[in-house]
């Protein structure tokens, strides 16, 4: 037996028990489809691979194109799908591409219906891919992970929760959203006010040790409340008054509140975001069969700065310096990014690069 499929053998054996004693806590009856396609965000699609798909049948994929092509693909797809409303009779008169997306739909039992092709039409969304971003999250993770699902089994939370930080941040201590949200675990300032310090000069949603207890603290809280880990989940992106009222109106079953609840708020995120907890784990548990052998960063300390920043060990792979013959392209690929992310970090108006440059590459 090949050696190295051997190990991955091994891996998977080794993490099928913990799976199976939380899947009365953390089920997924009812959402397979949407936890396959985020599966695929996660590990078939890069950073430069946009998804056109359904944005409640998420895994009606219609295409998948670079960033130039985007429109007018999203144009095609809605001829296509007027088309096949006007011979929902006579599929055979289809052209290839509506014939195509003719047979998606029967895969996903969409009801082929007059209004069904107009609501389609209307729900044309994009997604972008992020296999990159994934890889990389899980080899941060292991600075983080052990203590991590410490502190949620102490808290009567399934350790798995703790893996939350790869649908939110890539477990990036850095990282800070469009909205605002800031750290490993992406507290807003309004939420992270209820559980931490959050101030001009001290931020603690920037500990990663803080802000882990606070995320537990606000996750038991939920679940507390609501009654099910879909549910405390789901609030963990929606908030808790939003899942309460969800929960009041159509029951405890998530893919139910999914297809009926017709909130406000409750938009493509909020729907998603359980679904893509789950994608994370499953792909997380078996990693070697995605991404290869990866060498997880090694577990770190961590200690809270007067101003609320962290003091993170610094893996040896977060610089590059560049040899001759080196290509943007080529460092992406060797470190798990893309070249668009590369540049950003390293603020650089155009791919060349030279020897002896040192690049930021995590």
């Amino acid at each position: 037996m090949n050696v190295r499929f051997a190990r991955v053998i091994v891996f998977l054996v080794a993490m099928a028990s913990p799976a199976l004693a939380t899947a009365a806590e953390l089920p997924g009856d009812g959402l397979e489809n949407r936890i396959d396609f985020w599966k695929k965000v996660y590990t078939q699609y890069g950073a430069d691979d946009v998804i056109i798909h359904d944005r409640f049948y998420v895994n009606l994929i219609y295409d998948v194109v670079g960033e130039s092509d985007v429109s007018s693909r999203i144009s095609d797809v809605r001829d296509a799908l007027s088309e096949i409303s006007l011979n929902l009779d006579n599929p055979a008169a289809l052209s290839p591409m509506a014939l195509e997306i003719y047979d998606g739909l029967v895969q996903n039992k969409v009801p082929l219906t007059p209004s069904m092709m107009g609501t389609l039409t209307g729900s044309v969304h994009t997604q972008r891919g992020i296999k990159e971003r994934f890889r990389q999250g899980i080899i941060r993770s292991g600075r983080f992970i052990d203590s991590f699902q410490n502190v949620f089994v102490n808290a009567g939370i399934p350790k798995e929760v703790a893996l939350l930080p790869l649908v939110e941040s890539s477990f990036e201590n850095r990282s800070l959203s469009k909205a605002g949200a800031a750290g490993i675990w992406q507290f807003t300032r309004g939420t992270g006010r209820l559980y931490l310090k959050v101030q001009n000069r001290i931020d603690e949603r920037l500990d990663p040790v803080k802000a882990t207890r606070a995320a537990a603290r606000l996750l038991r809280d939920n679940y507390d409340a609501l009654g099910s880990w879909p549910l405390a989940i789901t609030a963990y992106n929606h908030g808790r008054g939003g899942m309460l009222r969800a929960k009041s109106a159509h029951g405890s079953d998530l893919p139910t509140i999914i297809e009926e609840y017709d909130g406000e708020l409750f938009g493509y995120a909020s729907m998603n975001f359980y679904s893509e907890f789950l994608a994370a784990v499953q792909v997380y548990k078996t990693y070697p069969l995605y991404f290869g052998e990866l060498a997880l960063d090694e577990p770190t300390t961590t200690a809270p700065s007067p101003r609320g920043a962290v003091r993170v060990q610094t893996a040896a792979s977060d610089k590059y310096k560049v040899r001759s013959g080196d290509t943007l392209w080529q460092i992406a690929q060797r470190f798990g990014t893309s070249i668009r992310d590369l540049m950003e970090m390293n603020n650089l108006k155009k791919t060349s690069i030279h020897a002896g440059q040192i690049l930021l590459v995590k």
